[in-house]
């Protein structure tokens, strides 16, 4: 077996390219330094340093083990950063950016949760439709409704927000399809999946009003102002809508996580992170299909 002790002294003399310095580098004597690299050449069986009256050389395999080497102090910094990142307190303030669908109707439901769970964390969590920039630090983590493409960042498909139509068990015209007057977003939503989609269903069949945010849309639909496209986890759960349409075609949205490389190990964002993912999971409507 190799000895990471072994390899971080050859590492140093590599890098320095003196037994000296490699010491006064590591903090340890000459003598020290040139024992290790014995040993790592006696385990290995071969020879990797050319040791010259002035300097040491690598030799053609020293080389090669090099690149390796860098790579094991790599990935023995990241242990050292994930154990640090355990150990740091779950406190201070994280900003979240979610969809308003979202927040209004699922994450705000779960917030007393949270707190219970995670009391120094101070949630900023913000109804937002438009993209924030997480290297801008306008958000700490975000949720979006559509695939990031941001530089630096981690993401996670977290689910899936499927949709269908919903109406009114005393809509005038709920037993007539061929009647049916649609709820929809006004013209400056066009290119929006779901409204290209409810669009779709309508066909020739008439829009009775247009509204901006579902919220507005699940009020108009309960007033029985006509079919609206809602997400199943908010129509699904009002017992006085009723899910219509059969054989309609199928949508969804997917939904990612999202969050700066440089704070995905940090306790209070995981906790949040976390919060996020739960929240949507415990949601039939919502999981990954």
């Amino acid at each position: 077996m190799v000895d990471w002790e072994d390899i971080r002294h050859f590492l140093a003399v590599a890098q320095i390219g003196t037994l000296s310095g490699a010491a006064r580098n590591l903090g340890v004597d000459h003598a020290t330094v040139s024992r290790r690299l014995a040993a790592l050449e006696a385990a290995l069986d071969v020879r990797l340093v050319d040791r010259l009256p002035r300097s040491c050389r690598l030799t053609a395999v020293g080389s090669q083990m090099l690149a390796r080497a860098k790579e094991m102090e790599a990935g023995a910094h990241g242990i050292a950063r994930l154990a640090k990142a355990a150990h740091a307190p779950l406190v201070g303030r994280v900003t979240l950016s979610a969809p308003p669908v979202l927040v209004t109707h699922l994450l705000v439901g779960h917030l007393a949760r949270f707190r219970a769970r995670y009391p120094d964390i101070r949630l900023s969590l913000s109804a937002q439709g438009q993209q924030v920039s997480l290297s801008r630090r306008e958000a700490d983590v975000a949720v979006r409704l559509v695939r990031p493409q941001e530089a630096g960042s981690m993401t996670r498909k977290v689910g899936a927000m499927a949709f269908g139509l919903y109406a009114h068990r005393s809509y005038a015209h709920l037993a007539a399809p061929e009647r049916w007057q649609f709820i929809a977003f006004d013209q400056k939503f066009a290119d929006m999946p779901q409204q290209r989609w409810l669009l779709g269903i309508a066909g020739d069949r008439p829009v009775a009003c247009e509204l901006n945010h579902i919220s507005e849309h699940l009020i108009a639909v309960q007033a029985g102002v006509g079919v609206a496209g809602l997400p199943c986890f908010i129509g699904g759960r009002d017992h006085d809508l009723v899910r219509i349409g059969e054989g309609s075609p199928p949508f969804a949205r997917d939904i990612w996580l999202l969050v700066h490389r440089d704070l995905s190990r940090t306790p209070a964002v995981r906790a949040v992170m976390d919060f996020v993912a739960a929240a949507i999971s415990e949601n039939r409507d919502l999981r990954i299909r």
